[in-house]
């Protein structure tokens, strides 16, 4: 009883702050700093007598990012300060990616013995994944087309900030005629899947290359007698069982790492840049949310997921992905939730990795609209042969983008080049980025989450059953 007019009294508080916070914003009424402040920390006292009434993980994560946003506008210098512990948590979490991956994908091939059903998961999540893209890449430049964002936009009021480095092209393109540098691409793209030194693929986090190699022992184990192969299966099986308990761990510092990285966003960039670049964020938030409707609600009626349950369960790894901008910060708590959600660890745990290299719906859809904001920004109108050009240029080169913080903006500088756009516009919206790959990186976890149940629905092995089953609770011990 008391957790529930807690909840209700919270609930009115932060609703009125945020509608004071919208008067104050655009001058409605006249409001002095000093109020604001007090409104600000008088919800943070509310949020966290509710996170301590609920007890609850998410419920702390979320007030946390609540409270990194509140710190970060009132204490920008300390906000900043407090990256270390963003990145100390990433960091922790990248310890179990390549042991948890290693772990499952071994045993739930080795273990099962059905080398058929590796191949027929293989096809199909990447039938899904290509799929799944394709309308993402489209929609993006459906919306980019119809808001213009691009248009008009004073480029020296927004922040400049210098560009990642890229790769030096390659030395054997130039030794090579135009007409076959796409080939010489794709295959060395296959090159780049297969591992030189496993040690060093886990090392430098290299996700695909663990998977690869992940397939190709487990596919060997699996021809191995069963007198041999059992003692191996069983420390996969153990090491599997091992890693989700350390994920369960790691986790008790997620709102901790969560409140750092909002509050060092907040401070770094400052809330009046989403004034200075509102059409651009609206545009690519608003061609998110229409992907989601228009292809994750639809997949999920069509194979009767139940959406509700499907919130409840992904709403802990996406608050993560989205404080982190970093889908490896969620990548052993979305496999565990996937898993309580009724999905079978082997689909798991071959679908959600692989997933991360090819199926980063979320990346894809900013990229294309990315690339027509910054021809409109130029003052280039590009015709729609020249845009679709464009999209099945990016259906291929954001395939291998990594699941980590701005590597997309590699694939953006190389594409813009490509098709002679202005890199110096990405220079101007980077400033941004990180408040763009917090929304991008969610729909990435939100897509890979989902792929895993419809492969699994796919397969005819989903437990039917298991959302049901789930609680706050039952979420919690993932």
């Amino acid at each position: 009883m008391f957790k529930s007019k807690l909840g209700i009294l919270t609930t009115v508080f932060v609703t009125l702050a945020i509608i004071i916070t919208f008067l104050y914003e655009f001058d409605v009424l006249a409001i002095s700093p000093s109020f604001m402040i007090a409104v600000r920390w008088i919800v943070a006292l509310m949020l966290i007598l509710n996170g301590f009434a609920r007890k609850n993980l998410t419920t702390w994560i979320i007030t946390c990012m609540i409270l990194g946003v509140f710190i970060g506008i009132d204490f920008p210098n300390a906000a900043v300060a407090l990256q270390p512990l963003s990145k100390g948590f990433i960091k922790l979490v990248k310890t179990i990616v390549a042991p948890i991956i290693f772990a499952t994908l071994v045993y739930g091939i080795a273990g099962h013995s059905d080398l058929k059903q590796v191949g027929r998961m293989a096809w199909k999540s990447m039938l899904y994944f290509f799929c799944a893209t394709s309308c993402a890449i489209f929609i993006g430049l459906a919306v980019i087309n119809i808001t213009k964002a691009g248009e008009g936009i004073d480029l020296q009021s927004m922040p400049q900030e210098e560009l990642p480095a890229t790769k030096a092209p390659d030395a054997a393109l130039e030794h090579l005629p135009e007409n076959v540098h796409g080939i010489y691409k794709f295959a060395h793209f296959i090159y780049d899947l297969f591992p030189e030194n496993i040690v060093k693929s886990m090392y430098e986090n290299q996700v695909l290359q663990v998977v690869v190699f992940s397939v190709i022992f487990g596919i060997g184990l699996a021809m191995v007698e069963e007198k041999k192969r059992k003692p191996l299966v069983d420390f996969t099986e153990s090491l599997s069982e091992t890693m989700f308990k350390f994920t369960n761990l790691i986790m008790y510092f997620a709102p901790i790492g969560v409140g750092a990285a909002m509050a060092y966003t907040v401070g770094h960039l400052g809330v009046d840049i989403l004034k200075n670049l509102f059409m651009l964020l609206g545009s690519l938030y608003l061609a998110l949310l229409l992907f989601m409707l228009l292809v994750f609600v639809p997949v999920m009626l069509y194979l009767k997921i139940p959406i509700k349950k499907f919130i409840e369960a992904v709403k802990e790894p996406v608050s993560i992905a989205f404080a982190t901008t970093s889908s490896d910060a969620a990548l052993p708590k979305a496999m565990s939730a996937m898993e309580k959600f009724g999905v079978p660890r082997k689909i798991v745990s071959f679908v959600i990795p692989t997933g991360y290299s090819f199926n980063l719906d979320g990346t894809s859809l900013y990229l294309s609209l990315a690339s027509i904001f910054v021809a409109q920004a130029a003052g280039m109108n590009l015709d729609i042969g020249q845009q679709i050009g464009i999209a099945f240029t990016l259906m291929i080169t954001s395939k291998g983008v990594a699941a980590v913080p701005r590597a997309s903006l590699i694939v953006l500088i190389a594409t813009a080049e490509q098709f002679g756009l202005p890199v110096f516009i990405i220079a101007a919206i980077l400033g941004i980025d990180e408040l763009m790959d917090m929304a991008r990186t969610s729909v990435n976890v939100i897509g890979n989450c989902l792929a895993t149940v419809v492969v699994a629905k796919w397969e005819k092995e989903f437990d039917e059953e298991a959302p049901y089953r789930l609680t706050d609770e039952v979420l919690d011990e993932v």
